[in-house]
């Protein structure tokens, strides 16, 4: 069996594609995988050093504010899009795939829609809440279109293509429980765990806020641990502030750049602060865990905004916009949310209805079915 996943853009498109991949290799040990997506995205270099062949076909989006700039950089689209056809089709003949999938991304619109032409069976995954612009077009071609939630369906043309598998979260998640997540973080003395972290799409003016945060944690006496990953790109700006305002030496909060064993913090938080991405999405649901939730407003089509609606109306999460995200609210809010065990409680049920645990079994099902 040969299978391409076409995917690229964000780890949000690419992580559901490596999931599945990992899970055809286990079912199926002969089975041939390839990679397509463009060649100097972030995708090449988690798809390589996952051990996966990977071929790039450059194609670009398009954006909506027209200026000079703007306008040349949709003209270069323009090209890659006249010429992304050609270079798909030449792969398909190549490598002969029997199935198709892609995951989200402007990389994955010519493979899917080529082989859906050529008559091979495809299928698109769409993480977010609502259909970006490649899913959109892809509706049309694609056999299938699984998301993320049910109440996704409703922003789709097509209902019968429309297949509910959720987002695959890694299986290390859920090798620990609560409690042995806790003890292996060396967390005994009862204080509750908050974590947060913000990626990298405004994670500057948010590193900002949470240094009054931390101060209001500190001015309390430290009522709760604290693991807050910084990110790469405030990494120098941040070590340098916490060292001048005396916030290095605090048993009680671990500021990282990295948050490397996510699975094992993450199984140990009892209060989640982060943005809206699609893969944190799947991740908090997943796990149950109350959050605040604060949606980038730089991201297109306001994706992020609609993720965390959706949370937030389920009452898992409690949204805050970024303009109001102060250090002030955020922690007046997170002592609001611990010091109420009811409203945990009502929190972690709403996200619980969301969570699917078993997306990555839904989606091989999905696709698998396709071939029959």
């Amino acid at each position: 069996m040969n299978v391409i996943f076409t995917c690229g853009g964000t780890a949000g498109h690419v992580n559901p594609a490596l999931a599945l991949a990992g899970y055809m290799k286990k079912k199926h040990p002969d089975v041939n995988i390839l990679f397509v997506g463009t060649p100097t995205g972030m995708e090449r270099e988690l798809i390589v050093k996952a051990g996966y062949d990977f071929r790039g076909i450059e194609i670009g989006g398009f954006e909506r504010r027209l200026n000079w700039e703007n306008i040349r950089y949709n003209m270069g689209s323009v090209v890659h899009l006249l010429t992304a056809g050609s270079k798909a089709r030449k792969l398909l003949r190549t490598f002969r795939p029997d199935l198709v999938i892609g995951t989200g991304g402007y990389a994955s619109y010519p493979m899917v829609k080529y082989a859906a032409k050529a008559g091979i069976p495809t299928a698109v995954h769409e993480s977010n809440m609502i259909p970006g612009l490649t899913t959109k077009t892809l509706e049309n071609y694609a056999d299938c279109v699984m998301v993320g939630f049910e109440d996704c369906r409703r922003h789709y043309k097509h209902p019968e293509k429309i297949k509910v598998t959720g987002t695959p979260v890694r299986g290390d998640f859920f090798e620990l429980t609560h409690e042995e997540a806790r003890d292996k973080l060396g967390l005994t003395d009862g204080r509750p765990l908050v974590v947060s972290f913000w990626g990298s799409l405004g994670a500057s003016s948010m590193n900002r806020e949470m240094l009054d945060y931390f101060h209001r944690e500190k001015e309390a006496g430290f009522p709760f641990h604290h693991i807050h990953a910084v990110g790469a790109g405030s990494w120098d700006f941040m070590s340098k502030e916490l060292a001048a305002q005396g916030l290095t030496d605090c048993p009680a909060l671990d500021i990282r750049k990295y948050i490397d064993d996510m699975a094992v913090v993450m199984r140990a938080a009892d209060l989640v602060i982060c943005r809206a991405g699609a893969s944190t999405i799947s991740e908090i649901t997943a796990l149950a865990i109350p959050t605040i939730i604060v949606p980038s407003p730089y991201v297109a089509n306001n994706h992020q905004v609609k993720n965390a609606t959706l949370l937030h109306e389920h009452g898992g999460a409690c949204m805050v916009q970024e303009d109001e995200a102060t250090g002030e609210k955020l922690y007046r809010t997170t002592q609001e949310i611990l010091s109420d065990p009811a409203r945990q409680e009502r929190m972690h049920r709403g996200m619980k209805e969301l969570g699917i645990l078993d997306a990555t079994d839904r989606i091989y099902d999905t696709v698998m079915a396709l071939l029959k």
